[in-house]
């Protein structure tokens, strides 16, 4: 007997015995039971339809599950290639920033495992922009290590700041949305802050903020960078308006005097100008009044105000102040259309043993640092003298004594400086050049007297090797740059700092004076460099922009401008009054080791790991940013002037005597 004929044979009983009330309950359960049976005949095969498949097996994982990271970020990956080119390069910008949290919420989940596959599996997109970071971040193995670890936890606790279109942040907002990607949207919202600006997209070659990875915050950087900035006069410029031949009673009678002061200052012009006028052909006058005019020009801009400096300055001996002042009056006026001349000093036979070189002021002594922990320095006028060797020697001769030998006593050219126990990473001539400090990595800076040939004081005070050490402007002080991520400022006769500028996150790879001794700026591993006040400590500026390590500075001796090399070959103008980037330049395909800016802060020379040289524009490039304030959204770059290549000798030392003639060093490389 089928099923309906015993549904129809009790049906039948019910209705015969009159049971009502069974009869309903009974055709309930009936109709129950088919409904039953028909949802059954149409259930979806999953298996059938890919997308539905996919959905489920998303939902059925937990939200904190690895594959859920690495389908969200591979998706997000693949759109962001495969959008239109007009914004492909903005909505790349998120993909570092998601791809670094992703890494390291893997890893605070505990899923070490995932975490170390996810990393390999998307570190090459990244590896030209940010391999040093990666570096770091691969050292994340735990989550005790995302807290232990400064880099990794100075990440987590701030956001990133991408500047983007409207646009473009419409198109990745919408996709995340529709892809459901709740976890890149979460961490969107809580790491990125995007800065949306109306209008087309901008290349991210045109704007060194567009992404900026940074260790404290920007409102933070902000707020520091509204602090209040002095110049103050430089050495040159106080030495220009008193004359330079005033005795100290005078100098104080003239300063509380402004009518005296007012006529020394023309008196001293005066000579000055007659003094140039004698020496001076019809090009050199038109040439300076070119450049002064360019000079005016520049002055009339709104600035920060100028005060003098507040560190107690060594007094000058008259003889030293009357040399200088004759370099001024003999200056040549540098401008786009009167280039320097170069002077290349090359060194030979080094063995890739030369660490770091130094040229004084008037070029007549150069110094090099060795690996070999020496320090050695040529003295130009004798070296001249000898015979069929004008290049300069550096290894060739291992000579265990300390001192020089003369020119007709051995075949020696060099004076040989022993006392570091680690290899010199910086030398630095004082003004004078009667003195030369250097660094090393024994923790330790030395000075030495070029006059004695003699150690004279040893500075102990870092914990790590001392990158760079750099003499003040006007001597007596200087200033060092550690691998223990802090500069510090001393004074020739103590042998402890006077301050320590504590700050950056990874090591502080070079410092610079600002020409009036009140501020020094210094590069770090952070990819920042940071301002700071010498009297308080305190950092006064926070500039951020580039994307490698920071190896050069250099200060205009206007005291207006400062500008940084990385490691990328990418040199930064900055404007020290606003804390901003007013031209970036792309010249260089190396390293750039070493900046300096003319006299009157008209050009700037770089040198660079490429081997060569190159010439900026300085004034024609910094006066569009300062009237137009950006409204396009694009920053003018440097003008490059000139661009001196050498045959294979990277550039590792660059200076403009008082003079305004370019001193460059550097050690001849076999495998260029």
């Amino acid at each position: 007997m089928d099923e309906e004929a015993v549904v129809k044979f009790v049906e039948t009983y019910l209705k015969k015995k009159g049971f009502k009330q069974a009869e309903l309950a009974f055709h309930e359960e009936i109709q129950q039971q088919q409904q039953q049976q028909n949802n059954s005949n149409k259930a979806i095969n999953v298996h059938s339809d890919p997308d539905l498949s996919t959905l489920l097996h998303s939902l059925s994982q937990p939200e904190d599950s690895p594959a859920r990271y690495q389908e969200e970020y591979s998706k997000l990956r693949t759109w962001a290639y495969s959008s239109l080119d007009l914004y492909k390069h903005e909505l790349l910008r998120v993909l570092y920033p998601v791809f670094v949290h992703c890494y390291m919420d893997i890893v605070a989940k505990g899923h070490i495992q995932d975490a170390r596959n996810f990393f390999n599996s998307f570190r090459e997109d990244h590896e030209m922009m940010h391999s040093r970071d990666l570096q770091k971040l691969e050292g994340v193995l735990s989550p005790s290590h995302l807290e232990e670890m400064e880099f990794a936890h100075t990440l987590r606790q701030s956001k990133v700041n991408i500047k983007i279109c409207q646009y473009s942040d419409e198109l990745m907002m919408q996709y995340l949305r529709k892809s459901k990607s709740t976890i890149i949207l979460g961490i969107v919202n809580e790491h990125i802050n995007f800065q949306v600006s109306p209008g087309q997209p901008i290349s991210i070659s045109d704007d060194p903020d567009a992404v900026t990875l940074i260790g404290s915050s920007q409102d933070a950087a902000n707020q520091i960078n509204k602090k209040e900035i002095h110049w103050g006069d430089s050495l040159e410029e106080r030495l220009e308006k008193t004359g330079g031949f005033l005795s100290d009673s005078e100098k104080t009678e003239g300063e509380t005097k402004e009518g005296d002061m007012d006529e020394n200052k023309k008196r001293s012009m005066d000579g000055g100008k007659q003094g140039a006028s004698i020496k001076k052909s019809k090009k050199d006058k038109a040439a300076s009044a070119t450049a002064k005019a360019v000079r005016l020009e520049a002055n009339t801009v709104p600035a920060a105000p100028r005060v003098k400096p507040e560190l107690p300055l060594p007094v000058m001996p008259a003889e030293v102040e009357q040399s200088i002042l004759e370099d001024l009056r003999n200056r040549v006026q540098l401008s786009s259309t009167t280039l320097p001349s170069v002077s290349f000093y090359t060194f030979i036979n080094t063995h890739n043993g030369l660490n770091c070189s130094s040229i004084s002021h008037d070029g007549s002594l150069v110094a090099g640092g060795f690996s070999d922990s020496s320090l050695k320095v040529w003295d130009m006028a004798k070296l001249g003298q000898q015979a069929g060797n004008s290049i300069l020697q550096g290894e060739n001769d291992t000579a265990p004594s300390e001192h020089v030998l003369g020119p007709n006593s051995g075949k020696r050219s060099y004076t040989l400086f022993q006392g570091h126990s680690g290899p010199v990473h910086s030398a630095t001539f004082s003004p004078l050049g009667d003195f030369i400090l250097s660094s090393s990595a024994d923790t330790t800076v030395r000075l030495w007297s070029t006059e004695l040939n003699a150690n004279l004081v040893c500075y102990k005070g870092h914990n790590y090797p001392v990158w760079d050490v750099q003499f003040s402007p006007v001597g007596h002080y200087f200033a060092s740059a550690s691998h223990d991520r802090t500069a510090r400022i001393w004074s020739m006769d103590r042998i402890q700092p006077l301050r320590i500028m504590a700050g950056h996150l990874s090591d502080v790879d070079c410092v610079q004076w600002h020409a009036n001794c009140n501020y020094i700026a210094t590069g770090s591993s952070d990819k920042t460099v940071r301002l700071w006040d010498v009297q308080s400590g305190e950092c006064v500026r926070i500039f951020i922009g580039h994307r490698s390590m920071i190896l050069s500075l250099a200060m205009s001796p206007d005291g207006r401008y400062m500008a940084s090399g990385d490691e990328d070959g990418t040199i930064m103008m900055w404007d020290l009054s606003s804390g901003r980037c007013i031209s970036p330049m792309m010249g260089h395909h190396s390293c750039v080791w070493s900046l300096a800016f003319s006299c009157e802060s008209s050009l700037l020379a770089s040198g660079s790991a490429d081997c060569t040289v190159k010439l900026w524009d300085v004034t024609t490039s910094t006066k569009p940013a300062k009237t137009e304030e950006n409204k396009s959204g694009h920053t003018h770059r440097l003008r490059l002037l000139k661009a001196l290549p050498t045959k294979s000798t990277p550039v590792s030392t660059l200076r403009f005597s008082r003079r305004n003639l370019l001193f460059a060093a550097g050690a001849l490389s076999r495998s260029q």
